[in-house]
């Protein structure tokens, strides 16, 4: 077995015992108990009365200091709410089924790449030809890179805000993960914005690549030949790149970037009704982000030997493009798309000129 087999097991062991605990991350809805004397008896009230408080959207949901969810009811600022109920329903949901949900899914995930690893097997790397083509531009590799450093940031500060507590608090101490959760939400903070600018270009930056065609169509009922290892013709994007460009990157980008600013920049006159919606979207769809960027990273790296080497060099070989995006390939081959340039000679440093006899 090659080393690289020994290390891509042990990283993905390494993760499974990780996030493991995170599928039992939530409070069971059983035991959870509000966070304060007064919420308790607000809801003990609340359960003994006869005549039940009027719904949601009635103006007249909760009284006065005690928030029902209404939104506007008390104003912009809501300055004289000290207790909101609805605060108690989104902590035992964030910390119950959605933390439980959301852990699973990620290990199911985990679990399902490392399985397609070892049954299925990645594409066998294609014998290099010799002979490089130009895949990527300086600026789309600076913006690929920008925009994926900035994910892995959230990501990891995400998951440590969201799990630290069950993962990393029983053997890291309350201090040390105080330490930790606290530098952390910071990062997740600055970088949240810079992600959503990043995001923004790179979309700009590759929406002409990523137009469905026919071909496309061909490409997806035959599973992009990931299961049989077959080359399927493809264009400078194959199909399954063109659906992480548009439900990765636009559709998640979008649901991360309003329910993020939401919950980033709370000085908008949002009421804390608000800002819980937008967290549940907030953790629903990181959790599919990950879980996507998941498999992007997979099939981008060991999944598909060479391909890695386009984003990190600009330049893949040719066999390479002629196996996996044929279509490009040829357009390349015929002049409509650039070859990559021909490599600069070494430079020979000059000789020393021979001083004055001393």
């Amino acid at each position: 077995m090659r080393p690289m087999d020994y290390l891509t097991r042990a990283l993905l062991a390494l993760m499974l015992a990780l996030l493991l605990p995170a599928a039992w991350a939530g409070v069971p809805n059983n035991r959870a108990e509000p966070a304060y004397a007064e919420e308790q008896t607000i809801l003990q009230a609340q359960q003994d009365s006869r005549a039940p408080e009027p719904a949601l959207d009635n103006a007249a949901s909760g009284k006065a200091h005690i928030d029902r969810h209404y939104i506007g009811q008390y104003g912009a600022r809501e300055g004289d709410v000290i207790i909101q109920r609805g605060g108690n329903l989104w902590r035992t949901w964030r910390n119950g089924w959605i933390s439980s949900t959301s852990g699973i899914l990620i290990i199911l995930a985990i679990i399902g790449i490392a399985l397609f690893y070892f049954v299925i097997g990645p594409f066998a790397r294609p014998r290099e030809s010799g002979r490089r083509i130009l895949r990527y531009t300086d600026f789309e590799r600076l913006i690929h890179w920008s925009t994926a450093i900035s994910f892995l940031l959230l990501a990891f500060t995400g998951l440590i805000i969201f799990f630290g507590k069950v993962i990393l608090m029983p053997w890291m101490g309350h201090g040390v993960f105080s330490g930790l959760a606290f530098i952390s939400k910071y990062i997740h903070n600055i970088f949240g914005p810079i992600f959503i600018i990043c995001s923004l270009i790179m979309f700009f930056t590759f929406i002409h690549r990523n137009v469905f065609t026919r071909v496309d169509r061909a490409w997806l009922r035959r599973g992009g030949g990931l299961a049989t290892h077959e080359h399927v013709p493809a264009g400078f994007f194959n199909a399954g790149e063109k659906l992480w460009f548009w439900l990765g990157l636009t559709v998640l980008g979008l649901v991360m970037t309003f329910s993020g600013l939401i919950l980033d920049f709370t000085n908008f006159n949002q009421s804390r009704y608000v800002i819980q919606v937008a967290n549940y979207l907030h953790l629903a769809g990181a959790t599919f982000y990950i879980m996507a960027a998941m498999g992007h990273i997979y099939i981008g790296t060991i999944g598909t030997p060479g391909t890695y080497e386009g984003m990190r060099h600009g330049t893949v070989d040719e066999e390479w493009a002629r196996q996996h995006h044929e279509l490009w390939y040829e357009q390349v081959k015929s002049g409509e798309a650039p070859m990559a340039p021909p490599p600069e000679p070494p430079r020979v440093p000059p000789r020393p000129r021979p001083g004055p006899a001393t």
